[in-house]
């Protein structure tokens, strides 16, 4: 039963959403990490930011696996020492058949006895490094351990808000959705009402120009992305009227509530989108796949959400 320092660098990341939202959870881990799960943990080569995700709670960058508990604790104390105080913690999860649930008593026990391995000062009030441990698929992962710092939630406060707008927790994964790994992504909202998406964008640093069709929300959309401390271009225009190239286009249909408009309009719009557009993410309450087709799209894949009474269907499109 061998435990091993890692050579190459892999990473824990452990989810939770609530059960309407896990079919939205599961296509943004699909775009992220290229992994489909019902486990609300999986183990990745990739290195994301925790916060970047409302469903993720925390990242272990693993520094030693084994096949048991015992093979694991025993390498532990082997480890260099910590370059900083620090605090062990094991970290539950559901949803693992393969994995033991660890009781309250037991798992502070459990951290009392790593704690004691760990190279390096312990310090539980006010840590500089926090250890996870945890059980995947029947196996033991060691390492710093990063929990999520739930920025969308304060995007919840904002000075503008719209009934019928996105939640911050369904646009942030919608981003990332749109733009799974950051980069120099050129990105648009071509219906961005009142900046949901927007903010969530500029908070992960990704490039994003807004633009909207009804100059009633187009105030509102600029004070909330300045009320965050954000800057970002939002412009009055029709997505009929958009010019250049994007790499990715985010289209939250809100026609759909806000006016009636035929099948021939709506692709119409889809059909400019095509032409600015390397790849699009369509939000709609309607079946809009024939309407997506003729427009020139593939849907590639798909979720839904649910808001109360209204269901949601979120589309990537190429």
């Amino acid at each position: 039963m061998a435990v091993h320092q890692l050579e190459t660098p892999t990473y824990i990341y452990t989810y939770s959403c609530a059960e309407e939202e896990l079919s939205l959870c599961r296509l943004e881990r699909r775009c992220m990490f290229g992994i489909d799960t019902e486990l609300n943990a999986i183990e990745a080569p990739l290195k994301i930011e925790p916060s970047r995700s409302p469903f993720i709670k925390e990242r272990i960058e693993v520094l030693c696996t084994g096949d048991t508990l015992e093979a694991l604790i025993n390498k532990i104390s082997e480890l260099p020492e910590m370059d900083g105080t620090f605090k062990v913690l094991v970290i539950n999860h559901n949803g693992d058949p393969k994995s033991d649930r660890v009781d309250f008593k037991d798992r502070r026990d459990l951290e009392r006895k790593i704690g004691q391995l760990v190279p390096g000062q312990p310090d539980l009030h006010d840590p500089e490094i926090l250890l996870g441990i945890i059980q995947v698929n029947g196996k033991w992962f060691f390492g710093p351990c990063v929990e999520c710092s739930s920025i969308w939630f304060l995007h919840q406060q904002k000075p503008h808000q719209y009934s019928t707008a996105l939640s911050t927790r369904v646009a942030r994964a919608a981003v990332n959705i749109a733009v799974p790994h950051l980069g120099e992504q050129k990105v648009i909202d071509p219906c961005c009402g009142i900046g949901t998406v927007l903010v969530e964008a500029l908070s992960m640093g990704i490039h994003i120009i807004g633009s909207d069709n009804n100059p009633l929300v187009m105030k509102g959309a600029r004070e909330n992305i300045a009320h965050f401390g954000y800057e970002g271009e939002v412009l009055l225009r029709d997505i009929r009227e958009i010019n250049g190239s994007y790499d990715v286009a985010i289209i939250d249909m809100p026609y759909n509530l806000c006016s009636v408009i035929s099948a021939e309009e709506k692709r119409e719009m889809l059909q400019s989108a095509r032409g600015f557009a390397k790849k699009a993410v369509i939000v709609t309450l309607e079946p809009m796949d024939e309407i997506i087709i003729a427009a020139g799209f593939t849907v590639v894949d798909r979720c839904e959400v649910l808001k109360g009474k209204f269901k949601r269907e979120i589309l990537v499109c190429m």
